[in-house]
């Protein structure tokens, strides 16, 4: 088996995950705190790093039917929350290639400076 690439990033505030602590994504890329997933609440982010993809399915989420995979953690393996492939419908096609991440199945880590 080959070697895991991890990739590191930097700013003041890092989503990482809550089992392996492998960073996920930036607070800059939020685009919405307003998602629920399947532990609670989620966020929307532009971009996800660490991460590997399950198969597409169609999904029927409380904003309509869309075609997702699931995001696994690339180091443990840990579903993470899914990546939106496609909407159906024209008013949620802004969603398409952005992440939702659970926020129960991460952490959050904060730089004092």
């Amino acid at each position: 088996m080959g070697r895991l690439f991890i990739e590191t990033l930097s700013g003041p505030r890092i989503f990482k995950c809550k089992f392996c602590k492998v960073d996920s994504a930036s607070y800059d890329d939020i685009v919405s705190k307003e998602f629920q997933g399947r532990f609670g609440r989620a966020y929307l982010f532009r971009n996800a790093v660490n991460i590997s993809l399950g198969p597409r399915e169609e999904r029927l989420l409380t904003s309509g039917l869309h075609i997702v995979n699931d995001i696994y953690c690339s180091s443990c393996q840990q579903i993470l929350g899914w990546k939106y492939e496609k909407a159906y419908e024209e008013s949620q096609k802004f969603k398409e290639g952005m992440f939702i991440l659970e926020k129960e199945r991460m952490s959050k880590e904060v730089d004092i400076v």
